[in-house]
């Protein structure tokens, strides 16, 4: 009886471990889990003073992507951090990035393979346009860059891949005469079709970017840019696909997400659960100060995470969903 009280206890012990792991599930470095209102991300350890942008998280929710984008694009590097034994480690320039510029991350929804963006040269070209690239996991680390066919890739710049269930891919590409469009490539028998603009529901003659696709392909969230009714530069839209599966009509996410200057990089979190994106929004830096600054004050403002620079923001996805 004794043997069997203690196997139960036993039991019960993992199980409850279990539901603690995966209630802490996206717990980032004991950060509080936000509320309807964006907060930076990670303040000081991902969101620094160099510009940070985009995110991915891994479906198990282990690791994540993002990219430091130095003083608007100067360079360009792909950041990883890996939760190891249920710690958060430092972010580490990705094995695969560090050279050229790359940037925009995105798993594939079964998590194996990582996408992104690079102005690395195609095999056997010196062109240095952008092009979609992805990387497979060998002995537990992303290898191995490798370049997504040529109806993908072309002698335009293509940027922000997004790849849903179906194996579709959705990207930025500029096109010639209308500025920036999203586009789908759709996976047909084993290879990439034609790319395809998406409607005047999502693209207008203006540039439209940056878009995070629902992995089931149920909505979209992007960038527009300069559009009228704007809260600033470019804002965040969504548009949800109606009963007929056809893209309806955009909505601004409001003022809440959307602020002064540019909010891009939209990604909703594996679990639906978490919105992120990118803004400069916030900046400490406000000229003339109130008082003469010394050296060591301008330091602190220049280093500090609110510098004017890119952060990366994080709130509920609930208000997506209403």
């Amino acid at each position: 009886m004794k043997q069997q009280f203690l196997l139960i206890c036993f039991f019960l012990c993992c199980e409850f471990q279990l539901v603690a792991q995966n209630s802490n599930k996206y717990t980032f470095f004991s950060m509080p889990a936000p509320g309807d209102t964006a907060v930076v991300f990670a303040a000081g350890i991902v969101s620094d003073e160099l510009g940070n942008r985009d995110m991915a998280i891994a479906p198990d929710a282990n690791e994540f992507f993002y990219t430091i984008q130095y003083r608007g694009g100067q360079f360009s590097t792909i950041m990883q951090v890996q939760n190891i034994n249920g710690k958060w480690g430092k972010p580490e320039v990705a094995l695969f990035s560090g050279m050229y510029n790359d940037l925009e991350p995105a798993y594939s929804p079964d998590g194996t393979r990582v996408y992104f963006a690079s102005n690395r040269p195609l095999p056997g070209s010196k062109s240095k346009d952008y092009n979609i690239w992805y990387v497979k996991k060998q002995n537990g680390q992303w290898v191995e860059p490798t370049p997504l066919q040529n109806t993908v890739n072309t002698t335009a710049d293509e940027f922000y891949p997004a790849v849903t269930k179906s194996g579709n891919l959705y990207f930025t590409r500029a096109v010639k005469d209308k500025g920036e469009d999203i586009v789908v490539c759709r996976w047909l028998n084993g290879s990439y079709e034609e790319a395809v603009s998406l409607p005047d529901a999502i693209n207008t003659t203006g540039d439209e970017f940056n878009a995070f696709v629902d992995a089931d392909e149920q909505y979209i969230i992007y960038s527009g840019y300069k559009r009228k009714g704007a809260y600033g530069v470019g804002d965040l839209y969504i548009s949800k696909k109606n009963e007929k599966g056809e893209w309806g009509e955009s909505i601004n996410l409001g003022n809440s997400i959307n602020a002064i200057g540019l909010t891009y990089c939209p990604y909703v979190s594996p679990d639906k659960k978490y919105f992120f994106f990118t803004s400069s929004r916030n900046s400490t830096i406000k000229v003339p100060f109130e008082q003469p600054q010394n050296i060591k004050q301008l330091k602190e403002k220049t280093t500090h995470h609110l510098n004017g620079w890119d952060n990366i923001y994080w709130m509920s996805a609930d208000k997506l969903f209403k």
